[in-house]
């Protein structure tokens, strides 16, 4: 389980992330909606260590989190990789820091539930499509092996056709193997419909943590209310109200 007990930062003298409290169980989605400027990707940041604690814990199976070693799927997929550099090579880096090896079968297994011709990682990013190179970076997550894995605004590149494909792909790869997933999303009918819990985050609080389906019908805080009417004015929630 991914823990946050009591997380600030700070940038200089400002407070970005300010008392976050959550968990989230192995296996499950947490979805955290907010505004831009909310904190989100400085939380995405202080998960993954890149963003240092002025106070507070964050632990996974209740050990330091940097022993969880988590993934991450960027918002830009091509921006992702090394453009000099072949899919494979960039892919292939985790485990290459680790010096661990993955069999050409088991590469080639992943690739086919990702959709993704083998040979095609041989291909640098600028030569593959966006929706390829989002899939190779959920690829190169699941490589890693963390039993965590975070996604920064995963579907927010691509086409609206291409978006609802992915989506349910990253549904069905965590049903397949196990691992939690930290959604950070504008998109609160992604969010909707994917997730176990949404955390609504504002001015780096956590407004209002809750079950998905009792936020679709009736959210606790004043802003997750606006957030659902939004959604629901612009018909990104029909489908799953």
């Amino acid at each position: 389980m991914l823990r946050l007990s009591d997380v600030n930062v700070k940038f200089g003298k400002t407070p970005v992330l300010r008392d976050v409290s959550m968990t989230l169980p192995a296996g499950q989605t947490l979805a955290v909606v907010g505004e831009s400027g909310a904190g989100k990707s400085t939380l995405i940041a202080t998960i993954l260590g890149l963003t240092k604690l002025d106070k507070g814990l964050i632990t996974w199976a209740n050990v330091p989190i940097k022993a969880c070693r988590p993934s991450l799927v960027m918002q830009e997929p091509r921006a992702a990789f090394n453009p000099v550099l072949s899919l494979r090579r960039s892919i292939l880096e985790p485990l290459s820091a680790k010096r661990e090896v993955i069999s050409e079968t088991r590469l080639g297994q992943l690739c086919d539930r990702l959709e993704l011709p083998l040979e095609m990682l041989d291909r640098k990013p600028r030569e593959v499509s966006i929706g390829q190179a989002q899939r190779a970076g959920i690829l190169r997550a699941l490589i890693a092996g963390s039993p965590l894995i975070l996604f920064d605004e995963p579907l927010s590149a691509l086409d609206a056709v291409t978006q609802k494909h992915t989506a349910q792909l990253i549904a069905d790869l965590q049903t397949e193997l196990g691992f939690a997933a930290l959604i950070v999303t504008h998109d609160l009918g992604y969010a909707a419909a994917f997730s176990d819990d949404i955390a609504v985050l504002r001015e780096g609080r956590i407004e209002e943590l809750t079950p998905t389906p009792a936020f679709v019908q009736n959210p606790q805080s004043d802003y997750g209310q606006e957030l659902r009417a939004a959604a629901f004015a612009l018909g990104a929630l029909e489908y799953v109200a």
